[in-house]
């Protein structure tokens, strides 16, 4: 096997060389990318469904600030936000009003245009990998070999049983097991090739060029406005996912995890030794 274990653990590398680049250039991306969108997003905090969206029209989410105070507003649902998001002090001691603080975007201050810059660049970068990523994936057989779901993988009673036992932070498997658990293909699947790409087709579907060039791209979000809250939404579960996953490696071998996905330190043998 190229860039993992064999089931048995015991001497080839966890991750090839390529997978860990990859690894870490996209969680560059991601924070460089969610940081600058939230940049963008200070600019207009509101979120529609739709063609088009503006101070008039009824938008589904809104960070709302007044003198005093903020919320959050989701549907119906208010959050007091005062403090955090819509009403804040900056390094200065000043009452600031934008929906994200500074500490949050790059760049540290509002400039629509850099935010711009920063999220493009890096979008790209980011669209490139992926590609590359998935295409070597079907080429070494990646997919097909390690990510595949088998069809007793979908029976509800093994997808709970991989919930329980990472609830419980058991993560290694044992001698014979597959490399990943069914949970964990599910959940490489859905973030690699669907919310990824999903993130790629509705931050294309905002361009002001691409809705020209390709007119029909907006109108399978429903408009472009649909298309940001899409964005907007699976952002907001990248960044779930990611907590998540930097939990679960806190919780379970963190130094031998990440010397794996460093310099592709080495599965431990049964008898506990590399």
């Amino acid at each position: 096997m190229s860039d993992t274990d064999t089931p048995t653990g015991n001497s080839s590398a966890r991750h090839n060389w390529l997978t860990r680049i990859w690894h870490w250039l996209n969680l560059l991306c991601l924070v460089t990318l969610l940081m600058s969108g939230l940049t963008i997003f200070n600019a207009h905090p509101r979120l529609y469904w739709g063609d088009s969206g503006n101070v008039h029209d009824h938008a589904w989410a809104a960070v709302a600030s007044g003198p005093d105070d903020a919320y959050i507003r989701i549907g119906e649902t208010i959050i007091p936000s005062t403090g955090f998001m819509g009403h804040w002090r900056d390094d200065q001691g000043c009452i600031q009003n934008w929906a994200f603080p500074s500490w949050a975007t790059i760049p540290g201050y509002y400039d629509l245009a850099a935010g711009r810059r920063w999220h493009l660049f890096f979008a790209w970068i980011f669209s490139i990998g992926l590609a590359c990523f998935m295409l070597a994936s079907l080429i070494n057989r990646h997919v097909q070999r390690d990510l595949h779901m088998q069809r007793d993988n979908w029976r509800p009673a093994i997808l709970w049983r991989s919930v329980k036992t990472h609830a419980k932070g058991q993560f290694l498997h044992s001698e014979g097991s597959a490399i990943y658990n069914p949970l964990q293909k599910l959940s490489y699947i859905l973030i690699i090739f669907v919310a990824l790409p999903l993130m790629i087709a509705t931050g294309l579907a905002m361009s002001p060029q691409m809705n020209a060039a390709w007119p029909w791209l907006p109108e399978i979000f429903g408009g472009r406005q649909s298309a940001r809250s899409v964005h907007f939404i699976i952002a907001a579960a990248l960044v779930a996912f990611t907590v998540l996953h930097i939990v679960l490696v806190l919780v379970s071998r963190p130094i031998w995890l990440v010397k794996a996905m460093t310099i592709g330190q080495k599965r431990l043998s049964a008898e506990g030794k590399s």
